[in-house]
């Protein structure tokens, strides 16, 4: 019997399908030529009025009702404050305090079982801009910042990359079975943030690792395993594993 114990969650971005971005008007395609589909409300100018994306709404709550979540009867938009480069308000909005879904499940066929894995929440939100580095220096595109994006989040409800990954295909399938995402993985239509936590059984900690951005389902199950293997040779030396720790992890300030 093995005497680990693993954990493991997923926090999905899903850029949905509509002709413009979340809060204005400007075209969504990220293929134009730099900074052409921009205007004062997606590059943060001072006086900006944003307006949710009518279409964007009704993809989220479409996924909702698809996954068996609790749609509340009220929804409303956050701030995210915090500074990075490819936002250029200094926020994101997003959905913080409400979700557009709570629960919910997708199932998954293993083994010719059907194994209905749970879900947290599905926040909607807009998308950041693409940073581009070209021989030491860094250059950001916006033309896809704004764009409508789909957060699913799931508790560490996973025991194996196995499992996870075999989730992503099934949401990913359901997905494009709905019309609300090509979920094209190499244009980054659909990227995985997962963390990872190992424990020896009956002396669990707070500890994880989180791996951001992955792209392909192959990084996804390889990164995984990696991890898992990486915390148990640490933990068979008897060494404490603490905090939260992170590849490529943005930290973020406190929601204001």
């Amino acid at each position: 019997m093995d005497k680990f114990e693993i954990k493991i969650g997923l926090e999905i971005h899903v850029q949905l399908k509509t002709e413009s971005k979340m809060f204005c008007s400007c075209k969504v395609n990220i293929d134009d030529e730099p900074n052409k589909n921009i205007c004062p409300v997606c590059t943060g100018q001072p006086g900006i009025l944003p307006s949710p994306n009518e279409k964007a709404i009704f993809y989220a709550v479409l996924v909702s009702r698809a996954l068996n979540c609790r749609i509340p009867e009220i929804l409303y938009f956050s701030r995210k404050n915090y500074f990075y480069p490819d936002l250029p308000k200094g926020y994101q909005i997003t959905q913080y305090g409400i979700s557009t879904g709570f629960g919910g499940e997708v199932p998954v066929i293993m083994s010719g079982k059907i194994i209905k894995f749970p879900l947290e929440r599905i926040n909607l939100e807009e998308e950041t801009a693409k940073s581009f580095h070209i021989e030491g220096k860094v250059y950001l595109d916006y033309n896809r910042c704004g764009i409508p994006l789909l957060e699913i989040v799931t508790p560490p409800c996973f025991k194996s990359s196995e499992e996870a990954v075999n989730f992503l295909k099934s949401l990913r399938r359901i997905l494009i079975h709905l019309g609300v995402s090509d979920c094209n993985m190499e244009k980054g239509e659909f990227r995985v943030d997962t963390n990872v936590s190992v424990n020896i059984k009956g002396k669990e900690s707070d500890h994880r690792t989180e791996l951001k951005n992955l792209n392909s389902l192959s990084a996804l199950k390889e990164g995984i395993s990696f991890e898992i293997e990486r915390q148990k040779k640490l933990l068979e030396k008897g060494e404490k594993l603490k905090g939260r720790q992170g590849y490529g992890m943005r930290k973020k300030r406190k929601q204001g």
